[in-house]
């Protein structure tokens, strides 16, 4: 095997090398616990929306990102990729930010 081929194969298997099930079970355990606290904010009637709803929207943020990066593969595959992932969630916060304020101030009531 030539040289050239030998530094092929290798970049290769780097760009292609993906984490062990140990660490999927970690980022599994990590999701769920931000799940878990994202369920617990229906007990905390103490805290007001205008908090509540931004606490609420980074943890779904970032559990998005966790998927997509880790269990999609996005952080193994192309930058263009993540850029459509990040396109796509800045433009549905947008949309979902834009609804709330028709429900909050534009109904009748």
């Amino acid at each position: 095997m030539s040289t050239a081929t030998a530094e092929h194969v290798d970049s290769q298997d780097e760009a292609h090398h993906h984490p062990s099930d140990r660490k999927y079970v970690q980022i599994a355990i990590i999701l769920a616990i931000v799940t878990a606290l994202e369920v617990g904010t229906y007990w905390m009637e103490s805290v007001p929306g205008e908090v509540l709803i931004p606490v609420l929207m980074l943890m779904m943020v970032y559990k998005f990102f966790y998927v997509a990066a880790w269990f999609m593969h996005l952080r193994f595959d192309s930058p263009m990729f993540t850029k459509f992932f990040v396109v796509g969630l800045i433009l549905a916060t947008i949309v979902y930010g834009i609804m709330l304020t028709v429900f909050e101030f534009w109904h009748k009531g």
